[in-house]
């Protein structure tokens, strides 16, 4: 049986502009599917709306571009993909595999911070309830491309966990699961920021009957005070001047080869170089790494 084309994805939610920590993911699963000879795609996550940033979406895409990420086909919008979702959730609930829950999330924490199946048999109606799915494919570790056997915390992946929010928005590990099968991922490189609902999202593979994609989670680059790059830390966006510098940073941060003479090149000759000499097995394999952004080479 002839394997499938490598396809790979760079997903991010429009709360904000990319800063250094999203430029790591986005390179590394770039690198990644180009060294692979495949496809690269890019999704925005649009499914939160009280969380995005009026005009994040148009920016990230521009980021990208000025960045030499030139992604394949067209970009696809979760906020166009409400009928899918309602596919899904229709065909569970048909399959007796998903219940209302209205459990408060004080409950849930006086616990022990694990849900613990309470509405699983009450019949509760949709009113001002999440729904939850009824797990039967409790995944208790996966094997990561980067760094091997990952074991899962046991109540989390054994957890029915909310496919449906209380407040009608519809819960990421489902949309990016239907998603990602919609478009075929055959690879997701990722932040290690991701690791904990990875166990859950392959249950939701099985439970549809898919087949699950490999996983490669990346280091995620932190501050000097130890704290994640992130958009709800107010990480700085990333510049808009000359890209190189900030993609050889990005490539360092990686342990990918010093491209020579970079200056001289394009930012898309520079990107051509680093898919040559790309190495998935260089990449640090901690769970985070501190940058100086800063100090990029000028």
């Amino acid at each position: 049986m002839t394997a499938p084309q490598y396809i790979g994805r760079f997903a991010p939610s429009p709360s904000g502009e990319l800063h250094f920590g999203s430029l790591i993911a986005a390179l590394g699963s770039f690198l990644q599917a180009r060294a692979c000879h495949g496809q690269w795609l890019v999704r925005i996550e649009d499914i939160d709306p009280p969380r995005e940033v009026p005009g994040a979406a148009d920016t990230i895409l521009r980021q990208l571009e000025h960045y030499g990420l030139q992604w394949d086909g067209d970009v696809l919008w979760q906020s166009q993909r409400r009928q899918a979702y309602c596919e899904a959730l229709d065909w569970l609930r048909d399959q007796h595999l998903s219940y209302y829950c209205t459990c408060p999330r004080s409950r849930i924490q006086q616990i022990g911070g694990f849900y613990d199946g309470h509405c699983r048999t009450l019949n509760h109606g949709s009113e001002n309830a999440a729904m939850r799915l009824v797990q039967q494919h409790p995944v208790l570790s996966f094997e990561d491309k980067l760094r091997g056997r990952l074991v899962a915390d046991e109540q989390l992946a054994r957890e029915d966990f909310i496919i449906h929010r209380r407040d009608g928005l519809f819960a990421y590990n489902l949309a990016v699961v239907v998603d990602d099968n919609f478009q075929g991922v055959t690879e997701i490189v990722r932040g290690a920021d991701l690791i904990e609902p990875t166990v859950r999202q392959i249950s939701l593979y099985q439970q549809f009957g898919w087949r699950v994609p490999q996983y490669v989670h990346l280091p995620l680059a932190v501050n000097e005070q130890g704290n994640k790059l992130s958009k709800q830390n107010h990480a700085p966006a990333l510049p808009q001047g000359d890209p190189r510098p900030v993609l050889i940073h990005a490539l360092a941060f990686l342990n990918q080869p010093l491209i020579a003479h970079w200056q001289d090149l394009s930012p898309e000759s520079l990107l051509n170089e680093a898919v040559k000499n790309w190495a998935l097995s260089d990449v640090p394999d901690t769970a985070a790494m501190n940058t100086s952004f800063s100090n990029a080479p000028h």
